[in-house]
């Protein structure tokens, strides 16, 4: 008979954590995802972001004009050229949760840490920290093992300026094997100085400026020219540039006291409000929202006191006011765009009228497609979209908020891959939507083939995107498709659609590639799965020679009680991401376009045959 041994609950029960072990413990809580670097919103990445924040807010206070950052190995380094921190509080700002000086709002206004806890938790991940304050003359140093005083030295006489020194190396038992990319902390830095104009940042050797703020950013990052002069404008605590491209969707770039908020927030929705009434206002014409900001590329950038984050990694701004007692986000900004943008456009009547062609094109176009969508509407209600084509889940159907970000949409190729995921599937969160066959070749189509095309139009409609990607239904698009040629083929059209149609999902890394292994490799005691043939040899060699050896040669090979390793915990998800150099209309034209021949001539002339 079978007896439950229940635990009892005592006062032994009861434990109360040091505020290390609860960082150690909890990390997700303080620097969101772990990662091992191929991600730019990993652990790693936040880590270095809170050290620099308090260098950022140094400078926005107006001391120290130029940040030394350096990663050699993992070793992290980062120089700034500020007050310093006090000497006799130097331990206790980085060991001490809420302790800092930026809850005193007169000296630190408008800054990103506000809750101290940031370098805590930096100082808590780290195998290895040290810290070293240069004031008036003198330096404290102090040396920490994942937030335990290792070194506590006495203050000494220092002829280096004044600011402050942290060295640090992310904590192996925490991030595993992990490896910083210079492009993700690149991209960071460059962020920094368009936000901070007049500051310069020093990453291994390589020097970033910014002169002109949101403008250089937005110009650094269009690969085509706008279709007309980028707006640009600026005001007290307050900085917006925007412009029309040829792409679908919108395209923002919004930041809050320096912070990257690449979920958006209060100001974000303020400004769309704002482009909006101002627009329909100087016109005079009531333009269809849609209209308005299709294909629009803007930047913002607000200063508030205090701000509230929805998050520890600050990647979505929840404040209402610009400081306390003050003025609304949505006010201010509706009040700024209304007078600044109207004063332009009058101003610049050629732009005015360029952006008034855009709108009228776009339009144009939806009105084009108008009936076609409707017919589109009662097709996919006949064809009974979500027990054909989808097993959604049910995270859509219940409040569960906390996995809301778990939320996951499999996209993949026949019926028998389809399969194994659905039944293999964490229900609650993890849907699946099966095509068939290859889709469409969408490149250099318009939005009207979405319409005509009964997949496209299925799988717009089952991610909700139609108006846009503020209700997009999954945060992860996964495309699982066989690893064959074919399989890879399919996957390349699906990226294409998104890339056309819907670059906002990719820009805001919500598409993926799932990684499914190639073999098996197995005797009678273990079972090894691998990704390609180096990984085969690895295992063969541990195994044995008389080990048993599968190559998958699609999904629907694989069983469902196989599949849930895949699909779980240790999922492997490749992100589909594109920066400012990568041309996507050139590269998709090229090899999606009509230019068969040439690319049978890059085939023949690249082809490179295994021995």
């Amino acid at each position: 008979m079978f007896t439950e041994v229940i635990e009892k609950y005592t006062e032994d029960s009861i434990i109360t954590l040091e505020w290390k072990e609860q960082v150690r413990r909890r990390p997700g809580m303080y620097i969101g995802k772990i990662g091992d670097g191929t991600s730019p919103d990993d652990g790693i990445y936040v880590l270095l972001k809170e050290v620099i924040d308090n260098s950022v807010d140094e400078y926005m206070m107006g001391y120290g004009k130029t940040i030394e950052i350096t990663i050699n190995e993992n070793i992290v380094k980062v120089r700034d050229y500020g007050r310093g921190i006090p000497l006799g509080k130097v331990i206790d700002s980085v060991s001490i949760m809420y302790t800092g000086a930026k809850y005193d709002s007169k000296v630190f206004k408008k800054s990103v840490g506000l809750n101290g806890v940031g370098i805590k938790a930096v100082n808590a991940l780290s195998q290895y920290f040290n810290i070293q304050s240069f004031r008036e003359g003198y330096v404290k140093e102090a040396e920490f093992k994942k937030g335990e005083t290792v070194k506590d030295i006495k203050n000494k006489p220092s002829a280096y300026s004044d600011g402050l020194l942290t060295i640090f190396i992310p904590d192996k038992e925490i991030f595993g094997h992990y490896k910083y990319l210079s492009e993700h902390v690149e991209i960071m830095l460059r962020n920094y100085v368009y936000l901070n104009t007049g500051l310069t940042i020093i990453f291994n050797g390589k020097k970033f400026f910014s002169k002109n703020g949101l403008l250089d950013l937005l110009e650094e990052n269009m690969s085509i020219p706008g279709l007309y002069p980028i707006i640009h404008l600026k005001g007290e605590d307050i900085e917006i540039a925007i412009t029309h491209g040829t792409q679908y969707g919108e395209e923002y770039y919004t930041f809050v006291n320096g912070q990257n908020t690449i979920q958006g927030g209060t100001h974000l929705h303020a400004f769309k409000e704002a482009i909006v009434k101002t627009i329909r206002e100087f016109y005079k014409k009531d333009f269809d929202v849609s209209d308005i900001r299709t294909s629009i590329i803007a930047a913002i950038s607000i200063k508030v006191e205090e701000p509230v984050f929805e998050s520890q990694t600050k990647t979505k701004l929840g404040s209402k006011d610009m400081q306390p007692g003050g003025q609304s986000v949505r006010n201010y900004i509706i009040d700024f765009l209304k007078s600044s943008l109207d004063n332009y456009l009058h101003k610049n009547p050629e732009t005015a009228q360029k952006l008034l062609n855009k709108i009228l094109e776009s339009e144009k176009e939806r009105k084009a497609i108008s009936n076609i969508k409707k017919i589109a509407r009662e097709r996919s209600k006949k064809t009974n979209l979500f027990n054909n084509k989808l097993r959604d889940c049910k995270i859509h159907f219940n409040t569960d908020e906390e996995r809301k970000d778990e939320s996951t949409l499999f996209i993949t190729e026949g019926d028998s891959a389809s399969g194994s995921i659905t039944v293999a599937r964490d229900p609650g969160v993890q849907a699946v939507f099966s095509l068939r066959g290859k889709s469409l070749n969408t490149w250099g189509r318009t939005k009207k083939i979405v319409y005509e095309n009964e997949q496209l139009n299925m799988l717009q409609a089952a991610l909700n995107i139609e108006e846009g990607i503020e209700n997009l239904r999954y945060n992860k698009i996964v495309i699982a498709t066989d690893a064959d040629v074919d399989g890879k083929h399919i996957r390349l059209l699906i990226i294409t659609f998104f890339l056309q149609f819907f670059p906002d999902l990719i820009r805001n890394r919500h598409l993926y590639v799932l990684k499914t292994p190639l073999f098996r490799v197995r005797n009678k005691k273990n079972t090894i799965y691998c990704y390609n043939e180096e990984e085969k040899l690895s295992a063969i060699n541990k195994l044995g020679t008389n080990c048993e050896i599968t190559r998958f040669k699609g999904l629907g090979e694989i069983s469902p009680d196989e599949f849930k390793q895949f699909i779980g915990e240790e999922i492997q998800l490749e992100p589909v991401i594109y920066t400012k150099d990568d041309r996507i209309s050139s590269m998709l034209e090229f090899f999606m376009g009509e230019n068969t021949r040439e690319r049978q001539n890059f085939i023949v002339e690249n082809l490179r045959v295994e021995e």
